[in-house]
C-alpha cells in the first residue's frame, strides 16, 4: 500500500468538520432543510413502527439522502450564483430554478419510494 503524500488524520477529521458546519449552516439557513428534516423523522418512525426489512430501509435511506444532497447543493449553488452575479441575470435565475427544480425532483422521487415501500405494511397494519 503507498502512503500518500498529504495525507494525515488531522486533516481527514478536520474535511469530516467543515462537513458538520455545512450541514449546521444548511439546517441555519435554509427554511425548507426543516421540512426534510421533519419528514425524515416521520419516516425513520414510522419505519421503524413497521419493523421494515433491510432492503426497504436501504430503499428509504437512499432516497433520503438523495433529497438532503439535492438541497446542500441546490443550496450551494444559489450562494455561489449569488456571489459570482449579484444583480439579476436571467441565466443565474435559469441555474437556480433547475437546481430548485432538483430538489422537488428527489423529493417527489422519495415520497414515492416511501408509499411503495411503506404503503402495504402500514395498510396491512391500519386495516387488520
Amino acid at each position: 500500500m503507498s502512503n500518500h503524500a498529504g495525507f494525515s488524520v488531522r486533516k481527514r477529521i478536520e474535511s469530516f468538520g467543515y462537513a458538520i458546519r455545512g450541514m449546521a449552516t444548511l439546517l441555519s439557513s435554509q427554511p425548507n432543510a426543516w421540512i426534510h428534516a421533519a419528514a425524515t423523522l416521520a419516516v425513520v418512525c414510522l419505519a421503524l413502527t413497521l419493523r421494515l426489512d433491510r432492503l426497504d430501509w436501504a430503499l428509504l435511506v437512499t432516497s433520503i439522502a438523495m433529497v438532503w444532497a439535492a438541497e446542500a447543493f441546490n443550496s450551494a449553488l444559489e450562494w455561489l450564483c449569488d456571489v459570482a452575479s449579484p444583480e439579476q441575470h436571467p441565466l443565474v435565475e435559469k441555474a437556480k430554478d433547475v437546481a430548485a427544480a432538483a430538489v422537488l425532483i428527489a423529493s417527489i422521487a422519495a415520497a414515492i419510494v416511501g408509499c411503495l415501500v411503506m404503503g402495504p405494511p402500514l395498510w396491512a397494519a391500519l386495516s387488520g
